[in-house]
């Protein structure tokens, strides 16, 4: 698995708004019309937009579906193993405390090298339907 570095953030920063950027790369807009959405979804929901909530339903009302790793090893499943075993589509990844996108064959695509980091949500979009996983 590859790990690209990209920040779509305009001003590059990457600290609090790993949600927007993620989001951003995986469905090919920019930062901006990506925040000005959830936003307005967390206007809707009285909600911030960095909200598990908020940012869900986004995903949710533009047609990505989401799983979490089951409880049986929650501390084993990294963001590497899920794109290898995941070869194709396009895939949001959260962590505790971090969210990535992976656009496979084989990248995961953010800020900084998150590869390790253990995956607990997932949340996919994929333009053919292909069965849940």
């Amino acid at each position: 698995m590859s790990f690209i570095l990209s920040n779509p953030n305009p001003k590059g920063k990457n600290v609090g708004d790993c949600v927007v950027r993620a989001i951003s790369i995986c469905m090919d807009r920019s930062w901006e019309d990506i925040y000005t959405d959830l936003c307005f979804q967390g206007l809707l929901d009285c909600d911030v937009p960095s909200s598990n909530a908020v940012w869900g339903a986004y995903l949710k009302k533009n047609g990505y579906r989401s799983s979490v790793i089951p409880n049986d090893c929650p501390d084993c499943y990294t963001i590497e193993q899920f794109c290898s075993e995941h070869p194709e589509g396009r895939y949001i990844l959260a962590t505790g405390n971090h969210v990535v996108c992976a656009i496979n064959p084989g990248f995961a695509i953010g800020t900084h090298n998150a590869r390790a980091r253990t995956t607990l949500k997932i949340t996919r979009f994929t333009l053919i339907i292909l069965p849940s996983f």
